[in-house]
């Protein structure tokens, strides 16, 4: 027997309906619990009346904003399934998308009003949030009763991976998905009903919805909402001590380290700092030490809810690079090429296992099977090893990894060691042909403003602390990365120069 929920919003009302769940902190809105259900219940009549069916696919287009929770409770009451849908996206990406969940309706924010109509237009009905008109209308529906459970494997929400690889595929997010995630989280940072979180994660991913913005909904705590990150503002936030509990990606700590503001702030006031979707250069984690702030690396997957490992903050300093051990109710191992599970210390790929685990990708059977090993456990493409004391370090993806004279290298070892240079902002490493060794590196690499790029100094910088054959053969620059939502450089859209 699964994890069933009980509907949140009508539990979370009856617990604690005057204390404020959400507030916008653009709009300067708030919504207590109590105002939560009445509006979730009233988006559930509304769509209802629309003719959305238990399974029916409800898609929206918006930007950080309380009514996509709204609606989220809202397809849960009605059985229904959320498709957010990622607004960087252009229309000819989100096309095939709308294809393959064929949502029944399309609701949207004014920001992405162009791209919703392009392609929705004559599909179906289309829900427009900022219309002058939308929250008379809303009111005119009452509060729809709806059933009291939310089934454990039931379909939720789908999310679309942003294809750091190719084409994006739908992953399967259930309740029990949501309510691991939230013990998962929950009681490694003690998330408690005291606990004020901010949230400017974009929502078409899965640390947007669930870091930590749902577990803190759970426990009855408060949510800040922002509708995009803005540097300034988190600065404030983080400095006067309103936020208990921040999760960011690596690219957002960059961004705040750089912040004229930085060098003077003190950090400690908040409680929790989190960092997970990439790997955060050791560089980074120190600097945030330094102001009273201990990152703790995490790992997970759209595909594991998304928690699965994060470091404590005893050990952040004395094991910079890991990302913690699996938590409460995840479980991990190890494998070699043959599926058999190594000595500690040894590397092979993470697999995983337990009850936060997606059942796989919606009407996608081949790609599932592909993700499940024969006995069961989830392949994650990630290399890993465990050390003696039980810590776990990712090493690379199995798909960046390249082979150099017959040597496996990791291009994050190389890219963790290019950030610590005083010119480099950011580097991302691939593997080119080479007639020679097979395989060698080639460096792109973010200047730091006021630099240029200097091949000989970062060739002898890389020479002094690498192995020969992990040292790039070249190097060019690069204005910005390509990035998913995670903040994961998106490798395959980077081109070599035609130089080489």
């Amino acid at each position: 027997m699964g994890l069933d929920l009980f509907d949140l919003t009508r539990k979370r009302a009856h617990l604690t309906p005057e204390k404020i769940a959400f507030e916008d902190l653009i709009s300067g809105e708030t919504r207590t619990y109590s105002d939560i259900e009445d509006r979730a219940s009233r988006f559930a009549a509304w769509l209802q009346d629309m003719d959305v069916q238990p399974l029916d696919k409800v898609s929206i287009l918006c930007r950080g904003r309380i009514e996509f929770f709204e609606i989220l409770f809202a397809c849960a009451k009605l059985g229904a399934i959320l498709v957010p849908l990622n607004w960087r996206m252009p229309a000819a990406e989100l096309t095939p998308i709308i294809s393959n969940c064929n949502p029944k309706i399309l609701v949207y924010g004014k920001e992405d009003a162009k791209t919703a109509i392009e392609i929705f237009s004559g599909l179906g009905p289309l829900l427009a949030l900022d219309n002058i008109a939308f929250e008379q209308e809303l009111m005119t529906f009452s509060p729809l009763k709806t059933r009291e459970v939310w089934p454990s494997d039931d379909i939720w929400y789908l999310l679309y991976t942003s294809g750091t690889t190719g084409t994006p595929k739908a992953v399967i997010q259930t309740y029990q998905m949501a309510l691991v995630n939230a013990i998962n989280v929950g009681q490694a940072i003690n998330i408690t009903s005291d606990d004020c979180t901010l949230n400017f994660l974009p929502l078409f991913h899965t640390a947007g919805i669930n870091l930590h913005t749902l577990p803190t909904f759970m426990n009855g705590g408060k949510i800040k909402l922002l509708d995009g990150f803005d540097a300034d503002k988190v600065i404030d936030l983080l400095s006067v001590g309103e936020i208990d509990t921040f999760f960011a990606v690596p690219a957002v700590y960059q961004a705040l380290a750089e912040h004229p503001e930085f060098a003077d702030i003190n950090l400690d006031k908040t409680r929790s700092f989190g960092c997970g979707g990439a790997p955060m250069p050791d560089i980074l984690i120190r600097k945030f030490a330094d102001k009273g702030a201990l990152v703790c690396n995490g790992m997970g997957m759209t595909e594991t809810g998304p928690t699965l490992f994060l470091m404590d903050e005893a050990h952040v300093q004395s094991k910079i690079g890991s990302v913690g051990k699996p938590q409460i109710l995840s479980c991990v191992r190890i494998v070699d090429t043959y599926g058999k599970i190594v000595k500690k210390g040894d590397e092979g790929e993470l697999e995983i296992s337990g009850s936060g685990i997606t059942p796989g990708y919606y009407q996608n059977p081949q790609e599932t099977a592909k993700a499940f090993s024969k006995d069961g456990w989830l392949k994650s493409g990630d290399i890993a090893r465990q050390d003696e004391d039980g810590f776990y370090y990712i090493v690379g993806r199995s798909k960046d990894m390249f082979i150099s004279g017959g040597e496996n290298v990791f291009p994050i070892e190389i890219e963790n060691l290019l950030a610590t240079h005083p010119s480099v902002l950011e580097a991302a490493i691939i593997g080119k042909v080479d007639e020679k060794w097979g395989e060698v590196g080639h460096a792109f690499i973010m200047l730091r403003q006021g630099y240029t790029l200097d091949t000989d100094a970062l060739t002898l910088f890389c020479s002094e602390n690498l192995a020969r054959f992990k040292v790039p053969k070249s190097f060019s620059t690069v204005s910005e990365f390509p990035r998913t939502a995670a903040g994961k450089t998106r490798k395959h859209l980077l081109t070599l120069p035609s130089e080489l």
